[in-house]
């Protein structure tokens, strides 16, 4: 697996753990150097004033989502079930970054056939093509329609319950543009919001992820394009949050 440093990540391997045998965990720092240039990145994708709407719903909203969701939060852990129990250490490997050469010289040392990849960076060519390893990332939404992150609230923001979901792809050099192996769809209660619907999302990848790694196992990978409008989605600002929820009842 190659990892970040996220809960997601931890979710991930003890779902699988019991049913495959996973053989070392890289876990993937982030640098200042790179939180910098993506922020830089994306101000100029999408103007400053964007960018401190999305700093703001981080802050305001989020957090206190996070507080007033927790009894939820508990609930979907022990249902689904989800659990987030270290990584055994023997096995776990920390790198810089995911781009690093540090990174790039393990995975040679390891070799592996398959890479699960869960909340890393976006991986670079240098890295995809350094190994023979078929890479496979779970994303939080459905592809092609939903790439970038929150996939499953944009979906619902948009009047688009039947694609709030998740998918398990083929990773390329694009931002999850490649080929798709299996998705799902989640069903949302009224107990949940913008905080809670990852929980359903990473049940339901794992349970995909499960499926599509017995089918690459089996040499059977058949990975589809579907013909859905191709959409690259960011964080919420404040104000679009608000009047979302206000207008859709969307949370």
């Amino acid at each position: 697996m190659l990892v970040g440093h996220g809960q997601s990540a931890k979710f991930m391997y003890n779902g699988l753990k019991d049913e495959f045998e996973i053989i070392h965990v890289l876990r993937a720092g982030y640098t200042s150097k790179g939180r910098m240039n993506f922020l830089k990145r994306r101000a100029k994708r999408l103007g400053y004033s964007k960018l401190i709407g999305q700093i703001l719903f981080q802050i305001c909203c989020v957090r206190l989502l996070s507080v007033f969701s927790k009894a939820r939060i508990n609930e979907l852990k022990k249902n689904l079930p989800l659990s987030d129990e270290d990584i055994k250490e023997d096995i776990l490997i920390d790198v810089p970054s995911v781009n690093s050469d540090e990174c790039l010289e393990v995975l040679k040392r390891l070799d592996p056939d398959i890479i699960i990849v869960n909340g890393t960076e976006i991986i670079s060519k240098k890295i995809l093509n350094g190994v023979k390893a078929t890479f496979v990332n779970t994303h939080v939404g459905i592809t092609p329609k939903y790439r970038g992150v929150h996939g499953g609230y944009w979906a619902l923001a948009s009047d688009d319950k039947e694609n709030c979901g998740v998918t398990v792809h083929l990773v390329d050099a694009g931002i999850d543009t490649g080929g798709i192996l299996r998705q799902g769809v989640i069903r949302i209660s009224s107990q949940d919001n913008f905080t809670t619907y990852p929980y359903l999302q990473l049940a339901e990848g794992i349970r995909c992820m499960k499926l599509a790694l017995i089918d690459i196992m089996n040499d059977n990978i058949l990975p589809v394009k579907r013909d859905l409008e191709s959409k690259l989605w960011y964080h919420p600002t404040l104000w679009q949050y608000l009047y979302v929820r206000i207008t859709k009842g969307v949370k």
